[in-house]
């Protein structure tokens, strides 16, 4: 444990830091979740609004330090591939 006054200060900020983090990543992971389970399902219409959603999330995750930006780019340009991919074979002629 530590001893100075200013090592303890750092770690209850650091607590307090990690639970916020950890809430708003979450939220991200869970909108991209969402929107997988969408398509799974074939809902192509919901999965694409919960998209925007999601990218919504790790954009905000980016703006509050919690990911970084191009870590939020691949996650958003893998999800709107799959979607777009999913919505392309809906509508493409039997």
């Amino acid at each position: 444990m530590a001893n100075l006054k200013s090592a303890l200060k750092r770690i209850r900020q650091d607590r307090k830091r990690t639970l916020r983090n950890s809430a708003i990543r979450s939220r991200a992971k869970t909108y991209v979740k969402k929107v997988n389970r969408l398509l799974a399902a074939g809902r192509v219409e919901e999965a694409a609004m919960a998209a925007r959603q999601a990218a919504s999330a790790l954009d905000s995750a980016v703006v509050k330090g919690v990911i970084h930006s191009n870590n939020a780019a691949r996650r958003k340009s893998r999800l709107m591939k799959k979607v777009n991919a999913a919505q392309s074979s809906t509508t493409a002629p039997r």
